[in-house]
């Protein structure tokens, strides 16, 4: 694996009408490669999803059916971005979900997509990891590292801010080796990031709401500390329960 300082790698977001790969569609992309010294490549595009775009969503990307009406479908994009891509390792904020949007909208269309055999670094799991920001959205890292304001929450501006964001957090790390091998493991998170227990620490939050997270649809980092917390609250009560005098009783 190369120094990170020579590698060269591919940074992709993507604004969509919802947050489920299959149901939902893509209305702007924007993908740049870059090294730790230059962007050597970048491309952007509104893209006419073909459906209805939810006030929900607008209200976050700012994308009106209007801008998006005369703009070209998904189908002529794809090669582009999946050239630019080619077999570089892809970084993104919760890049699961771009990765997997591209390869169904590919499916869909009918054109060749390998992906999801690309390498991939997540730079909210590497801010997870770097544990010093309060908020791992993209855009309090933005304010926490002191990054350039590059535009409201738009494809290529999230894209240009993610590249400065991962530079960051992975400058502790020597090589690309370095920084897979760390993100192989899941990274213990202290609080809740989500739901309506959001920023409360995990040994604080009651035991019936654990026991239910523990078994939804979350990330790997997520569940592993959960799963961590009812472990250790079970050890606990194994352990009060051995030092007890009145166990016998």
């Amino acid at each position: 694996m190369p120094l990170l300082e020579k590698a060269t790698f591919v940074c992709i977001d993507c604004e969509t009408t919802g947050l489920d790969p299959q149901a939902d569609r893509i209305i702007e992309v924007a993908v740049a490669k870059f090294t730790f010294e230059q962007i050597l490549d970048q491309y952007e595009s509104l893209i006419n999803p073909e459906c209805a775009i939810p006030e929900a969503s607008i209200q976050i990307h700012h994308i009106t059916p209007e801008m998006v009406a005369d703009k070209p479908t998904i189908t002529p994009v794809i090669p582009q971005i999946l050239e630019i891509i080619g077999s570089h390792t892809i970084v993104g904020h919760g890049v699961h979900f771009d990765i997997d949007i591209i390869a169904l909208a590919a499916e869909r269309a009918g054109i060749p997509c390998n992906i999801r055999k690309n390498l991939f670094l997540d730079t909210l799991r590497l801010a997870r990891l770097y544990g010093e920001s309060p908020v791992n959205s993209l855009e309090q890292l933005r304010m926490h590292f002191n990054i350039q304001f590059e535009g409201a929450h738009r494809a290529m501006s999230d894209v240009l801010v993610n590249i400065e964001v991962f530079k960051h957090l992975a400058k502790r790390h020597r090589t690309t080796e370095n920084l897979f091998d760390i993100l192989s493991r899941p990274v213990f998170l202290k609080a809740m990031p989500l739901g309506k227990h959001k920023g409360r620490l995990l040994k604080e939050i009651p035991l019936d709401y654990l026991k239910w997270a523990a078994h939804k649809n979350f990330d790997q980092d997520l569940l592993f500390s959960i799963r961590s917390e009812l472990k250790r609250r079970k050890q606990g009560n194994l352990f009060l329960q051995s030092v007890s005098p009145f166990n016998d009783l």
